[in-house]
C-alpha cells in the first residue's frame, strides 16, 4: 500500500487532496508526553461517556487506529489527527502511542484536521454545517463570514437576482468543487438548509454542538423568543429526551401564552409612551414656534375627537376643550 493511500485509510481523506504526496510518512510509538496538541483544533465537544468506552477497549485490546502527527521539532510532535484517540489513551494511563508520522506544513495539516473531522460518523448537522464553513474558509484563505457572503451571492446569482458573476469566479470555482467531492450535500441545499443555523440563538448553538439534542428539535424550540423560557424548555428537552411532537406542543403553549399577553403589555408601553410625551412636551420651548403650534393643536383636535368618541360610551369626558393655542399651552403648564 502506497504512502498516500494509508494516509487516506486513515483519515477518510480519498479524492479531497487530488495528487499531493506527503513528503514523509512512516509508522511508530511515541510517548504521549512527546505529543502537544495545535492551538486550534475543529472538534469542540467530546461525549464523556463515550469517551471513558473507548477508553476502556483500549485497556482491553488496545488502540486499533493509530494518530497521524507531524513532527514539529526534536521529541516534539503536533497532532494531526485523532484528539478523541489521543484523549481517550490518557484516561487509561497509556505512556505510549501507535502514530504515523506525516511531514507537512501548519495549512496542509489543518486541512487535514478540518476534512478528517467531517469524515466523522458522530457528527451532528450543526457541526457537520461549521466544519464546511471551516474547510471552506481554510481553503479560500479568507474568513468564515466571507464565505457566507460569497454562499448567498451565488445563490442570488443562480436565482437571477444578482449581476455578479461570482460563479465562474476563482471563489465560486473552489467552492463548487469542495462541495463535489465532499458528496455530502450540494452547495445550494447547504445555503438553503444549512446556514440559517448561523442564525440559531446561541444556548440552541451551544446545545446543538455538544451533541444533545437533535437539529429538528433544536430548530422548534428556537421559535421561542424569550431567553428564560426557550432554555426552560431546551433543558426539559434534553433531560427528558422529549420527542419532537411533545417539543412542538410545550413551544406553541409557550407561544400561545406570549400572545395572549401582547396586547396588555403594549397598551402599557403605549401609556408610558403618552406619558414620556407630556412631560417632554411641558418642558419644550416648541410654543414659541407659531408654525408648531399649529400642527400641535391639530394633534390636540385628533385626541380630543378620539375622546369624545369614548365619552360617549362612559360618560366621563370633561367639558374643557384642548383645542387653541392659549388654551393648550394653559394645560400643559398648570
Amino acid at each position: 500500500m502506497s504512502q498516500r493511500r494509508e494516509l487516506e485509510k486513515l483519515t477518510g481523506l480519498d479524492n479531497l487532496f487530488g495528487d499531493e504526496e506527503e513528503k514523509f510518512l512512516s509508522n511508530s510509538t511515541l510517548p504521549l508526553s512527546q505529543i502537544i496538541l495545535p492551538p486550534s483544533q475543529p472538534r469542540r465537544y467530546f461525549d464523556p461517556i463515550k469517551l471513558k468506552s473507548l477508553a476502556d477497549s483500549i485497556k482491553e485490546v488496545g488502540l486499533l487506529e493509530p494518530i497521524v502527527v507531524r513532527k514539529i521539532k526534536e521529541d516534539q510532535y503536533e497532532l494531526v489527527v485523532g484528539e478523541r484517540r489521543l484523549k481517550a489513551c490518557k484516561i487509561a494511563k497509556r505512556e505510549e502511542i501507535s502514530v504515523v508520522i506525516i511531514e507537512c506544513d501548519e495549512k496542509k495539516a489543518r486541512k487535514l484536521r478540518l476534512v478528517e473531522n467531517l469524515q466523522r460518523e458522530d457528527l451532528n448537522t450543526y457541526e457537520e454545517t461549521i466544519g464546511i464553513l471551516e474547510l471552506l474558509a481554510e481553503e479560500l484563505d479568507v474568513d468564515q463570514e466571507t464565505v457566507v457572503k460569497l454562499l448567498y451571492d451565488m445563490n442570488n446569482e443562480i436565482k437571477g437576482n444578482s449581476n455578479h458573476n461570482v460563479m465562474v469566479s476563482d471563489e465560486g470555482q473552489t467552492i463548487q468543487d469542495i462541495f463535489l467531492k465532499l458528496g455530502k450535500i450540494t452547495w445550494q441545499s447547504f445555503v438553503a438548509n444549512r446556514l440559517p443555523l448561523l442564525k440559531l440563538h446561541l444556548d440552541i448553538q451551544a446545545a446543538l454542538q455538544k451533541g444533545e439534542i437533535e437539529y429538528t428539535k433544536a430548530k422548534e424550540i428556537n421559535r421561542i423568543k424569550n431567553d428564560g423560557g426557550r432554555q426552560k424548555v431546551l433543558n426539559k428537552a434534553i433531560a427528558e429526551d422529549l420527542s419532537l411532537s411533545e417539543i412542538k406542543i410545550l413551544v406553541g403553549n409557550i407561544l400561545q401564552q406570549q400572545s395572549e399577553s401582547k396586547p396588555s403589555s403594549h397598551n402599557q408601553e403605549q401609556k408610558e409612551k403618552a406619558d414620556r410625551i407630556y412631560k417632554a412636551l411641558r418642558k419644550s420651548k416648541i410654543w414659541e414656534d407659531e408654525k408648531k403650534l399649529k400642527k400641535i393643536n391639530k394633534l390636540f383636535a385628533q385626541i380630543q375627537a378620539l375622546l369624545e368618541e369614548d365619552a360617549m360610551n362612559k360618560d366621563s369626558f370633561p367639558e374643557s376643550s384642548l383645542v387653541g393655542s392659549s388654551t393648550s399651552e394653559k394645560k400643559l403648564e398648570e
